[in-house]
């Protein structure tokens, strides 16, 4: 069956409708089509004289019936927040409708049986929805470290005949059909700029790839269908490239219009502008729905609301900062000013004293060392603070900022405060090692060599008396550091890890990021010394370079079993522990070592 005469059939059948005219409105094509190719199905036996669909007509559309729906609701949805801390992005409400609920009705409605949900990020809050709806749920334990290709993939038996959607997508009039003639993506003819993935289209609409760089033309919105080809072809490149690893950072919408040669033929369905909405970001959403924020209820709108005295309307332009090792922080603004909101990460909690960190932060800004704390919830783990302008990271190859930094550790260490809580690099090594050997071996020959020469050097320098224990910020590494170059203010954020500790720590992390030669290290060390400089003392500071690397290499173990993705930071610190280690027994205590 040609895709005008499915078109038209399937039209009679879901529509009733009789008349030419009313067909050639529903199906977008001539009055003359129409005409002709109803005479065909008529000869066919697929219509009566009365338009009316024939059993013959209804089996032949059977052979086209889709036969599930893969709904996509595993992210985090980061461009969401605040929202999505509260709940999934699918939850939210729109026009007095949740998202998700919507669509599933919608694929109701147009005969969808079988719909599958894909869970991750808040898994649970979505539960009800399977004796709600009947809906099946899987889960992606990797929610937050791959993207959504992976969650494609865990559903890939359902992949003859479905649809894939996206829990973001909003459909003014309903999408959905029992009956699909092609495989096809759901787009819109856009003219004014918006985000997303714009097409390159052939003869009949064909899927030729994306336009790269544009931002107006056809975008792609959040729906495909895939017929028995289509879906089994995926299916089998998933499987391949799924177990290689290397499409776990792409989304299902890259994995297609990236490798559309490897597939069978994919084509553009066009809707009307202004019929299909998909919410990349909390902006979009409330241009759509001017009273979104008046309606939703937002704890965390409400706490910033509280926190700077303003309305929740007035809190604008969320917007992701690169997302750090720890946590993940955005900007936002409030009346003009811009601040910073900070998101603890997963599986933070069990080694992090959030209570310590605010007592830390409090600290800090009593001593003038960190002047941008304005609140920090200890319970959540959730801080405000205010963004300060016209700042940068220090240039760890620049030793002019390199003195400016070890000016500003000096000047936190010489305070000589002590507080009741402490960082020990060692100690807390042995416990999240202990967490992780619960969850997981520790898959490395050399991991309890370099523990004993670890040990064998902190047990040293931990009982040389050189150096008074004092409150250190210990996690001391670039991003954590803003220069202003016009009044060259130094200004050290973020006390996660800060505690009474060595202020070797201090020194030696921000040595062991740089992953400074040993040669740089000595001149950082002197450089902090002056005129304190012995060559005793230059062995302590050394030596902590060496259980610093230590430490936060076995805390990237730890995070990669609460399934963070460390990257090449874990390789970093592993090589450093392990470089320095060997350097200082070398050097400082006149050991030959085979690490």
């Amino acid at each position: 069956m040609d895709k005008n005469s499915f078109l038209i059939l399937r039209d009679i059948y879901a529509h009733k409708h009789e008349t030419i005219r009313e067909i050639a409105k529903s199906v977008n094509l001539s009055l003359g089509l129409v005409h002709s190719t109803k005479n065909i199905l008529l000869e066919n036996g697929y219509i009566d004289s009365n338009s009316s669909i024939t059993k013959k007509g209804i089996d032949k559309l059977e052979e086209y019936r889709v036969k599930s729906a893969i709904i996509l609701a595993a992210g985090l949805s980061t461009r969401f927040a605040p929202l999505s801390f509260d709940k999934p992005k699918g939850l939210l409400e729109v026009n007095g409708e949740i998202l998700i609920e919507r669509q599933i009705r919608q694929l109701k409605e147009a005969g969808i049986e079988t719909i599958v949900l894909v869970l991750g990020y808040k898994k649970e809050s979505f539960f009800y929805l399977g004796e709600k709806y009947d809906t099946k749920i899987i889960i992606n334990s990797f929610y937050d470290s791959k993207n959504n290709s992976y969650s494609a993939y865990l559903a890939s038996n359902y992949f003859q005949n479905s649809y894939i959607c996206s829990s973001d997508s909003y459909f003014v009039n309903n999408p959905f059909n029992l009956y699909e003639y092609e495989s096809y993506v759901l787009s819109e003819n856009v003219k004014e700029i918006s985000y997303g993935s714009f097409l390159k289209t052939g003869s009949k609409g064909k899927v030729l790839g994306r336009e790269k760089g544009n931002n107006k033309g056809l975008l792609y919105k959040g729906l495909m269908y895939w017929n028995k080809e289509f879906g089994n072809s995926i299916k089998e490149f998933l499987d391949k490239h799924i177990n290689l690893g290397d499409v776990d950072q792409d989304s299902i919408n890259t994995v297609v219009f990236d490798n559309l040669a490897k597939f069978p033929p994919i084509y553009s369905l066009e809707k009307e502008s202004g019929t299909i909405f998909r919410f990349y970001s909390l902006k979009e959403l409330t241009k759509y729905d001017e009273k979104y924020i008046e309606n939703v209820s937002s704890t965390i709108m409400k706490n910033i609301a509280r926190t700077l005295k303003c309305k929740e309307k007035e809190i604008e332009s969320f917007l992701p900062i690169k997302e750090g090792l720890t946590n993940t922080s955005y900007t936002f603004i409030v009346k003009g000013k811009k601040y910073v909101y900070r998101h603890p990460g997963n599986g933070t909690e069990k080694i992090i004293n959030r209570i310590n960190e605010k007592k830390s932060l409090e600290k800090a800004k009593e001593l003038g060392i960190d002047p941008t704390y304005i609140k920090m919830d200890a319970r959540s783990g959730w801080k405000i603070s205010e963004y300060l302008p016209n700042c940068r990271e220090p240039d760890y190859n620049n030793f002019e900022d390199s003195k400016l930094i070890i000016s500003k550790m000096k000047e936190l260490h010489s305070k000589n405060v002590q507080v009741d809580w402490k960082f020990s690099p060692w100690e807390d090594a042995l416990k999240m090692e202990s967490i992780i050997r619960k969850k997981s071996n520790i898959e490395m020959t050399d991991f309890d060599e370099l523990k004993s020469s670890i040990y064998k050097i902190y047990n040293e320098v931990n009982k040389d008396g050189l150096v008074n224990k004092c409150f250190c910020h210990c996690d001391t590494y670039k991003p954590n550091w803003l220069i202003n170059d016009k009044t060259k203010e130094v200004v050290l954020i973020d006390w996660e890890y800060s505690g009474n500790a060595d202020p070797g720590v201090d020194v030696g992390y921000y040595i062991v990021d740089a992953m400074y030669k040993p040669t740089e290290a000595v001149r950082f060390v002197k450089e902090y010394l002056k005129d304190n400089y012995s060559y005793e003392l230059e062995k302590h500071y050394m030596a902590y370079i060496a259980i610093i690397a230590y430490y936060w290499f076995v805390w990237a173990l730890y995070r990669e079993v609460c399934s963070a993705v460390m990257g090449e930071a874990l390789y970093n610190w592993y090589y450093m522990a392990k470089k320095y280690s060997k350097y200082v027994l070398r050097n400082y205590f006149n050991e030959k070592t085979n690490i």
